[in-house]
């Protein structure tokens, strides 16, 4: 055995873990965006009613914003309870190949995550 039967499988892996790590460092970065946003979008909100310019009703804006926190916490537990989920078809890789594919892609994404 030397190291050109090996490499496929290595490459696989190594290409998944890189995939991994940039799609968890876009995704903290769209949501590190996304809460400047909302929270400079708050602040204006609040400025704006303290200089007596609109009057805003905090209690429906608690209450539309718990709205869009429970769709997001729905929507995340249906997405994790369906990624194990057996598919017909695994698109021509062997199963120890889609194992170790799947487990680099997991890895390089909470890296991406926490250094991101």
């Amino acid at each position: 055995m030397n190291i050109a039967n090996y490499a496929p499988f290595l490459g696989s892996i190594g290409g998944g873990f890189v995939a991994g790590v940039l799609a968890g460092y876009a995704i903290k970065q769209v949501i590190r965006i996304a809460a400047v946003i909302v929270g400079l979008f708050i602040a204006a909100l609040a400025y704006l009613e303290y200089q007596k310019i609109i009057n805003v009703d905090w209690v429906r804006v608690q209450s539309v914003s718990q709205n869009g926190v429970t769709w997001v916490a729905d929507t995340l537990t249906h997405i994790s309870n369906n990624i194990g989920a057996p598919h017909s078809e695994t698109s021509g890789f062997e199963n120890s190949n889609l194992i170790a594919i799947t487990s680099s892609v997991k890895a390089g994404f909470v890296l991406g995550l926490s250094r991101g």
